[in-house]
């Protein structure tokens, strides 16, 4: 009689993830049917009984292959589970869940029931006694079932991700216990789409990828010299010919939030203003020399506030998740040498509201707080570049502005260690890792995910050296994001750009996830991000040939 075991190793064709032609004889199927994958009678009548000698048969199940890797399985024997004839996502259809059991449902083309479960499903339930956070999850596979549990519904998801790919690769879900968790909990990638302008099929197609990979931030860089890329109604006139209609954001919004991905909108300012001011130019900094800078507003102007803080609040009002980017780097009148003899004007309004000790430091400080309080009104938690926060001064950033670090290489940057002493939460996107930077300007080089994934970690915040441990935990790194730059906007094509990254933003899921020494090679890495995506693209072909 052929041994169970071998049944396992050879995958029945899933709808939906894997329709590859398998040729089975009698003998092999009989072993499946009395090892109990398939659905068999529909009360389980008949097949208790034969479970325990077919257990027995079986080896310790090894855990389950994904990316990002999960972080703890308990072994268990049996033949696992994979869909069958008659298999169904079980979830209440008016439940917390309805959402994640219509989406996995469809991806492995099962029907949706309300349940009670049976031997042969995949069942999604809210569990309030999952450990780890709303984002944890337990994934059960044993008598001829599935049961995904967390105590959120984005933990249950992140479960439906671990079975997807596992299906995709290994054909069956191995019986066992998956208990697993992300240890950060910011993760994501950052697209700069004011430089160059993206598709929305395109974006789309990253919020898909970054989803499956259990990251859960986009953020959307729509604001810049080269261009302003969603349309506005407060004022149009700062709208770049190619641009995001609100109709195509809403149905980006609207698929990240089905995937659980959180989109972070950035208006960068007082810097990196150039297309606004293309049509304000009244509002455009000017030097001693009264030349104007490129991308500066003059933050002495009232009306340049006002402008920002419209264009903020319309926003604010578009995207629904909790963050808004408000820039802060890259100020032109703080990278001067002597920023008080360059802008003298800027410099006398810091005497006026500061005192004889007032700087225009003091002036920027104050602009970026009054940003934070416009967001913060609209509902939203402020985040700003690192470079965007001065030491000294007579005005301080407020406390509540998570700083996103990316570099030390501008004039002033503190260490990141120095933030994290003042008690600052900071998010990771070191420049040195994780700018992928389109033309590779400015000394930077296309990052690799294999440098990533052997040397990076969520503490290594500037440079190659990670900030002390006791500074670097998930309270104070609250996690991170690859990041592309545009600033060659044609160096790439949007299908070079998607493949330059994909190996970057695995490697960086796997390390958001779990911070610690990979077990598994590079080498072995690569084939499975490469399997994965070869399995991904031969069901896309089938579901668009009707396959």
């Amino acid at each position: 009689m052929l041994s169970a075991p071998k049944v396992t190793r050879r995958p029945l064709p899933v709808p939906g993830v894997r329709r590859r032609p398998s040729v089975w004889s009698a003998a092999a199927v009989t072993v499946l049917l009395l090892a109990g994958c398939s659905d068999g009678p529909a009360d389980g009548t008949g097949s208790e009984e034969r479970t325990p000698a077919a257990t027995r048969s079986y080896p310790p199940s090894s855990p389950p292959v994904t990316i990002p890797a999960v972080r703890k399985f308990e072994s268990g024997r049996g033949p696992g589970w994979r869909p069958a004839s008659g298999s169904r996502v079980v979830a209440d259809p008016d439940g917390p869940l309805a959402d994640e059991a219509r989406t996995l449902a469809a991806e492995l083309d099962l029907p949706h029931h309300a349940g009670p479960a049976r031997r042969g499903d995949l069942e999604l339930a809210i569990d309030r006694g999952v450990k780890g956070g709303a984002e944890a999850y337990r994934l059960t596979t044993r008598d001829g079932r599935v049961r995904i549990t967390g105590s959120g519904d984005a933990g249950v998801f992140y479960g439906t991700r671990t079975v997807l790919q596992v299906l995709r690769t290994e054909g069956t879900v191995p019986e066992g216990v998956v208990d697993d968790r992300p240890d950060r909990a910011q993760r994501g990638l950052m697209l700069d789409i004011a430089r160059k302008y993206f598709t929305p099929e395109w974006i789309e197609a990253r919020i898909r990828e970054i989803a499956d990979l259990k990251l859960n931030q986009l953020g959307l860089h729509f604001s810049d010299d080269q261009g302003f890329r969603v349309e506005s109604d407060s004022h149009p006139e700062i709208v770049s010919e190619q641009h995001l209609t609100k109709k195509q954001l809403r149905r980006i919004l609207g698929l990240a939030k089905k995937l659980h991905v959180t989109v972070i909108p950035e208006i960068d300012s007082p810097g990196h203003l150039g297309a606004v001011l293309r049509a304000h130019p009244a509002l455009q900094l000017r030097n001693a020399r009264g030349v104007p800078v490129r991308g500066a507003i003059d933050i002495t102007k009232p009306q340049s506030a006002r402008l920002i803080d419209e264009l903020l609040r319309e926003y604010s009002g578009v995207f629904p998740g909790r963050w808004f980017h408000l820039g802060a780097d890259e100020y032109r009148a703080l990278m001067a040498e002597n920023p008080e003899a360059a802008f003298p004007g800027l410099a006398a309004q810091a005497r006026r509201d500061y005192g004889s000790a007032g700087r225009v430091q003091d002036l920027a400080t104050a602009w970026l707080n009054d940003r934070a309080e416009t967001v913060r009104k609209a509902g939203k938690r402020p985040k700003a570049w690192n470079d965007g926060f001065f030491s000294g001064g007579s005005v301080r950033p407020d406390e509540d502005i998570e700083v996103e670090y990316w570099t030390g290489k501008e004039i002033g940057a503190r260490p990141p260690a120095e933030y994290l002493r003042e008690g600052r939460k900071l998010v990771n996107l070191n420049d040195a890792y994780l700018y992928y930077v389109l033309g590779e300007p400015n000394e930077f080089t296309y990052p690799t995910g294999e440098r990533i994934y052997r040397s990076w970690t969520p503490a290594v915040l500037r440079g190659t050296e990670p900030v002390p441990a006791e500074l670097s935990g998930p309270d104070r790194v609250l996690g991170g994001r690859l990041a592309v730059w545009c600033d060659l906007a044609d160096a790439q094509t949007e299908a070079q750009v998607a493949t330059g990254i994909r190996m970057p933003l695995r490697a960086v899921a796997q390390k958001l996830w779990d911070p610690r020494q990979p077990s598994a090679s590079w080498t072995e890495f690569r084939k499975l991000a490469d399997r994965l995506e070869a399995e991904r693209e031969k069901t896309g072909r089938q579901e668009r040939n009707g396959g």
